[in-house]
């Protein structure tokens, strides 16, 4: 793909897919390692079942950093002037997930031609765990 420019990129245009293995137990170890999240309901089986879910699973904030990486992939990092999510639901191990993304609107804002993008994470089965915008510009 090209890079995306502001006269390039039309309304409706998907951003490349980023699609991602199972979710396992290492990739939530090492999320809490590196983000400082310990909370033991994403790395503990037993506190998991006693707060009611069938087993750990993903932090939210993991979710999130994989959709900063879609929209790093697309453009760089310093081109983002936005980037809001709200989790829908629980990201489960075994889940493969695809972030994806669309561009929705094309604006000028602040002196800047700029870009308003739909993204979200979906489980295998089309389930989405997160969705949000990102407004980037060019």
């Amino acid at each position: 793909m090209t890079k995306p420019g502001y006269d390039t990129v039309q309304v409706g245009d998907l951003l490349p897919e980023l699609v991602l293995p199972a979710v396992d137990r290492t990739t939530l170890a090492l999320f809490g390692g590196a983000s400082g999240d310990h909370n033991p309901i994403h790395i503990d089986t037993d506190f998991a079942r006693r707060a009611g879910m069938p087993d750990v699973f993903a932090q939210g904030m993991l979710g999130m950093a994989w959709l900063g990486r879609l929209l790093t992939q697309w453009v760089p990092q310093a081109c983002l002037r936005g980037f809001d999510v709200r989790f829908q639901g629980i990201t489960h191990l075994g889940n493969r997930i695809t972030c994806s993304g669309r561009v929705v609107e094309k604006v000028e804002a602040d002196g800047e031609r700029r870009v308003r993008v739909e993204i979200q994470t979906a489980n295998q089965y089309g389930n989405p765990k997160i969705v949000g915008e990102a407004v980037v510009a060019f």
